[in-house]
């Protein structure tokens, strides 16, 4: 069901492509920086087998939908920058991007964001996207407000190891109160 059209696409400065086997090394390192997991130490890769589940899942949707995260590289080198994207979650595109440290400040997020957005509102723009973050993140928090996101949730971060963390949710639109419950479970 996937569009080829949408596993490879360009923007300004990045090179996104539906990851295959051949990105799993790069993902993994990716993964396991605990720098990028900074706000959520929990969720960094020690093994290989939590990379291999990351992309089988990402494949699926791939399958499935028609669009998933994308590997994010540079163009000029193919060095890896990231990955990110749109992903089907039940009636919500949850709105993932993690980025190399060494890509951290220079709007490579919300270039990413922006291609994931235009993408997932071709395939069905009456699916709102949702951006779940913690709310110490506050480079991420600023950049689902630069993309004109707003606040739809703001409360305890169920199933976190930290019972300080607070979870943010913001959407590209308002969502009714049990859409913000499903995806909060």
């Amino acid at each position: 069901m996937s569009d080829p059209a949408l596993e490879h696409l360009r923007t300004d400065r990045l090179r996104l492509d539906r990851p295959d086997g051949a990105d799993l090394a790069d993902l993994h390192d990716l993964h396991a920086d605990p720098a990028v997991w900074e706000h959520l130490p929990s969720g960094r890769h020690t093994d290989l087998a939590q990379t291999r589940a990351m992309l089988a899942g990402i494949d699926a949707g791939w399958r499935d939908v028609g669009l998933d995260y994308w590997v994010a590289r540079d163009p000029a080198d193919g060095r890896l920058i990231g990955i990110g994207g749109c992903s089907r979650r039940g009636e919500w595109w949850n709105l993932y991007y993690r980025l190399d440290r060494r890509a951290w400040g220079d709007g490579f997020a919300q270039e990413l964001a922006r291609a994931a957005i235009g993408a997932a509102r071709e395939l069905d723009a009456s699916v709102p996207i949702v951006a779940y973050l913690l709310e110490h993140n506050e480079g991420s928090r600023r950049v689902a407000e630069r993309l004109g996101f707003e606040l739809v949730s703001r409360g305890p971060d169920a199933g976190n190891p930290d019972p300080d963390a607070v979870r943010l949710v913001f959407a590209d639109r308002p969502l009714a109160p049990e859409t913000i419950e499903r995806v909060l479970a």
